[in-house]
């Protein structure tokens, strides 16, 4: 399954991509989830993100790609310890130049291994990352339309 999600931002693509900190990830984390972050390297190539996500399950994943192309930056992680159900999970994060600042995207793909269960966890996944369009206009400014 795939999800993605695109927010206006009013920062340029560099600012924004200089904010995705531990401060920004601890922000992100959705409500009621008791998330907590063991280890964060950052967002580039050979980073590690390691989370307690509760009831005794982890979540850990590897920056496997960075990089930047014409004033638009991304990375990529990949789950290698993911909490049940969850068998794959890769997250392409984007950070395009637009015309009035940047447009940060969510682009995540994943699988439990059964296209059922998958369906049956597409909204609450999907809900927990729209949750962070609120957050990110926040901490880089929300787009104003004219």
């Amino acid at each position: 399954m795939r999800i993605k999600i695109s927010t206006q931002v009013n920062q340029s693509p560099k600012q924004v991509l200089a904010g995705f900190d531990l401060d920004l990830f601890n922000a992100l984390k959705p409500p009621l989830m008791p998330l907590k972050v063991l280890r964060f390297d950052g967002c580039e190539t050979g980073d590690e993100v390691h989370l307690d996500v509760g009831f005794g399950m982890k979540w850990f994943a590897k920056i496997v790609d960075h990089g930047e192309e014409d004033g638009s930056y991304f990375f990529v992680d990949e789950g290698f310890v993911l909490p049940f159900p969850l068998k794959s999970w890769r997250h392409r994060h984007g950070i395009a130049k637009s015309e009035s600042g940047s447009m940060v995207i969510d682009d995540i793909e994943f699988t439990s291994g059964f296209v059922l269960l998958d369906v049956l966890l597409y909204p609450f996944l999907y809900t927990q990352f729209f949750w962070r369009k609120h957050i990110y206009t926040s901490c880089f400014g929300q787009h104003q339309i004219t």
